[in-house]
């Protein structure tokens, strides 16, 4: 086992910071041999390893050794870059079967964005260890550990191959942008059969702009109307010249009703998969581009969010016919919902849709895609910004009650939820941050003493820039890095004298949850592009109409689950958020080179 470790380490570029190594030996406790940031030379980890003795000890717990690796090694205090985007790797070395259980903690590290393989003997319980392993297929087996040195070139292989989807904590991504994989979704119901000559061109002229190979990018087209029919699949064809072909012989289906919802999760379940030739368990880009030309007769809420959940980049391009709620629903972002009179004009959204799949980063999610948390076991961080303008002198009390009334219903004695109050109009004002205060009295108290902040011009989008670098940070008492949801709850009674996009982008790329709420007074659409989704931007007749909306907040902050991911620190190489770089156009980079390597042994 220890020449096999050392051999591995061999392997690594650790001299130039690219990897780092830690050591853990293992039987009823772990104990750490050295950390991720101990040595920072491989002349230093192959000299104590040569040193390496065995612990001894019994029996074998490797679901508890697991999990101290989880709370002790992958940390940024022991060496971890995993907050930096750098990949996670845990190869764990076993003789025996487990006396604990190893399904949670094995869990655990996978939701955290670490890439277990998983090596045993003939004495070891296979089952146990593909549990462990990310993938079935990552959990390898010799006769006894004399006979590691066969396995080697092939764990080799695959640690390099791998690409790690660093969550909760990241939303960096590190994908392969030389090559996508592409699936398109056209509508070919009864309603499309005058238009669908015109999404076939569409069609042709993406995919001739495409680099299309066994290696490179990828298509797959699917009809659908009442049920999805595919076309060709992922790795139907390796050249460009055949995917065009194809295309050309498409021919009109027809058919009703529309069943968009059941089409989304036909392409989920049968074409973003292995075995059609989706490489999304490589890290490689998965795009989906919907032609729709009419409203579904099905619900396409939840199969919309398991292609989000799963990495998968979604435009949906309609018509005057289409419901354009629904685009927006169905799109990764609600500003991506493209839309023409008729697919006679798709040519006039050609060059933005080129645009936004030159710079398209997608998450590629290999087992985990997301990490939910259950926003009232774990408690929230709940921040309230308020306009304080001119605009709401006559409703500002009225918004304060209102205030008052949710922060009765939080958890803030028992450190469960934590609140900050912000008013802003040309500029924001902090009324009390995060960590503030401790109690549910202390914030009460407060608010009665609310007085409005006056000024103009409203400025919304200087104010949320403002959140996500002062409010929604550690020091404030933030504790989204300890997987805590993250809530903003908007009360706004005007249009925005900035532009709310990026700064909106920004704090959905960080992983707050976000509730707009506004009047006749506001701006709609521009709620809509704030809050996380177009339902959770809520509009009332006046400030004093808010409590008939308090339920339908409450019940909506109750029942979230939260996709905590936040941002990782700036450095050369960080990637841009899918929703920033792509409302921006603008280049996005990826850090590809390093991988924390831990290994366990038993």
């Amino acid at each position: 086992m220890r020449d096999f470790v050392q051999r591995v380490v061999e392997t690594l570029s650790v001299d130039d910071n690219k990897d780092r190594v830690s050591v853990v030996q293992y039987s009823r406790d772990p104990a750490v041999q050295f950390y991720l940031n101990t040595y920072t030379t491989k002349r230093e980890i192959l000299d104590n390893l040569r040193g390496l003795r065995l612990k001894g000890g019994r029996p074998l717990k490797t679901g508890a050794a697991l999990q101290y690796l989880r709370d002790n090694v992958f940390t940024a205090s022991a060496g971890s870059r995993r907050l930096e985007g750098v990949p996670q790797v845990l190869i764990l070395l076993s003789g025996g079967r487990s006396f604990d259980s190893v399904d949670a903690p094995a869990s655990a590290l996978k939701k955290l964005g670490v890439l277990i393989f998983a090596i045993g003997t003939r004495s070891s319980d296979s089952t146990e260890l593909q549990k462990i392993a990310q993938d079935p297929t990552y959990a390898l087996s010799v006769p006894e550990l004399t006979d590691l040195p066969s396995v080697q070139q092939q764990l080799q292989s695959s640690v390099e191959a791998a690409v790690i989807d660093v969550t909760p904590e990241s939303p960096t991504v590190l994908v392969d942008h030389a090559k996508k994989d592409i699936v398109i979704l056209l509508d070919s119901s009864d309603g499309t059969r005058n238009g669908f000559p015109a999404m076939r061109d569409f069609v042709e002229r993406v995919v001739e702009k495409l680099n299309v190979g066994e290696n490179k990018d990828r298509v797959s087209v699917v009809q659908y109307s009442r049920d999805a029919e595919v076309n060709f699949y992922l790795n139907t064809y390796t050249t460009r010249q055949d995917v065009v072909e194809s295309v050309r012989g498409l021919r009109h289906r027809g058919g009703s009703p529309l069943n968009t919802g059941a089409a989304l999760q036909y392409v989920r379940d049968n074409i973003f998969t292995t075995s059609s030739g989706s490489r999304r368990l490589q890290g490689v880009p998965q795009m989906l581009i919907l032609l729709n030309g009419g409203r579904s007769f099905d619900n396409v809420d939840s199969p919309a969010s398991a292609l989000k959940k799963q990495g998968i980049f979604v435009i949906g391009i309609g018509t005057k016919s289409s419901d354009i709620g629904e685009l927006q629903k169905i799109s990764y972002d609600p500003s991506l919902a493209l839309s023409v009179n008729e697919f006679t004009e798709l040519p006039s959204v050609q060059e933005q849709l080129s645009s936004v799949m030159s710079t398209v980063l997608v998450r590629a999610s290999p087992v985990t895609p997301t990490v939910t948390v259950e926003t009232q076991p774990a408690g929230r961080d709940v921040v309230f910004l308020l306009d304080g303008s001119e605009n709401t002198r006559a409703g500002f009390t009225a918004m304060r009650d209102f205030v008052q009334r949710v922060v009765e219903t939080l958890s803030v004695d028992d450190n469960k939820d934590r609140v900050s109050v912000v008013q802003y109009s040309r500029d924001p004002a902090v009324q009390f941050y995060l960590n503030t205060y401790t109690t549910k009295r202390e914030i009460l108290d407060n608010l009665r003493g609310l007085r409005l902040k006056g000024g103009r011009p409203l400025k919304t989008g200087a104010a949320l820039q403002y959140l996500r670098d002062n409010v929604f940070t550690a020091s404030a008492g933030s504790r989204r890095l300890e997987g805590v949801p993250q809530v903003l709850i908007l009360l706004s009674g005007g249009r925005s004298f900035d532009s709310v996009d990026a700064p909106a982008s920004a704090l959905k790329k960080l992983g707050v949850l976000i509730f707009a709420i506004g009047t006749r007074s506001s701006d709609s659409t521009e709620l809509q592009k704030i809050a996380q989704d177009p339902t959770y931007a809520l509009s009332v007749p006046e400030l004093t109409d808010l409590p008939s909306v308090q339920q339908q907040l409450q019940s909506s902050v109750e029942a979230a689950v939260i996709d905590v991911t936040p941002e990782s620190p700036t450095v050369l190489g960080m990637l841009t958020s899918t929703a920033s770089c792509l409302k921006g156009y603008l280049t996005c980079l990826t850090f590809t080179e390093g991988k924390a390597l831990a290994l366990i042994v038993d």
